[in-house]
């Protein structure tokens, strides 16, 4: 399995580096068909994470991505899976 590993900690509170790079990770998946993203918003206060969330959910990243997998044991962790095959066809259609 081929991943990519974003941790946010180092630009928690730079807003606009933390989207640059949730921006570049998905492009790069996408780019290299990679099957996952983790992404490391870290524990805190969960604000970080929500705003991740947020990101993921976006009408034109969401389209990026299968389905995404915040992990109950580690809080500070999020996948991101990636189905190229559906996501292929799904572009193809519109």
């Amino acid at each position: 399995m081929s991943s990519l590993k974003l941790d946010l900690h180092d630009i928690f509170n730079k807003s606009s580096q933390i989207d640059s790079a949730l921006h570049d990770v998905i492009r790069k998946a996408c780019e290299k068909k990679l099957d996952t993203v983790e992404i490391i918003p870290g524990k805190g206060t969960g604000q970080l994470k929500k705003r991740v969330i947020r990101f993921l959910n976006e009408p034109g990243i969401k389209k990026l991505y299968s389905r995404y997998k915040t992990d109950n044991i580690n809080f500070g962790k999020i996948t991101v899976y990636f189905n190229h095959k559906k996501i292929r066809r799904i572009e193809n259609v519109d």
